[in-house]
């Protein structure tokens, strides 16, 4: 089995920074592209960040120059530093990873159970 565990949310004021984590663990082979999701009360879950093995990165436009995600593929883990902070990033934060299981030959995408940002005005 695999799990993403995600760490580091929590409630900052407008302007203000937050680092998440997220760790996967358990029989894994390899790990492809990895991301960051947000869902905000009565929308849909959309895309923040990806990052591939490689490095190559891409943002959603509403957090380009404020988010940065970056990932240590010798501990599986992503990381997304969060500045400037305002009210409508307020969503839980979800990570995603493309894992290929040990002892199986395809890719498959696992989620975290998503950590919780709020943002005061």
């Amino acid at each position: 089995q695999v799990q993403l565990v995600e760490s580091g949310g929590g409630l900052v004021q407008s302007g203000g920074s937050l680092r998440l984590s997220c760790a996967a663990s358990g029989s894994i082979f390899r790990i492809d592209d990895m991301g960051w999701y947000r869902q905000a009360p009565g929308k849909q879950r959309e895309l923040v960040a990806t990052i591939t093995s490689g490095g190559r990165t891409n943002y959603a436009d509403s957090v380009k120059g404020r988010f940065t995600i970056s990932r240590d593929n010798a501990q599986n883990m992503v990381f997304l530093q969060m500045t400037s902070l305002k009210p409508e990033d307020t969503a839980v934060y979800y990570c995603n990873a493309d894992i290929i299981r040990r002892g199986f030959y395809i890719t498959s995408r696992y989620w975290g159970q998503g950590t919780q940002v709020t943002v005061s005005s």
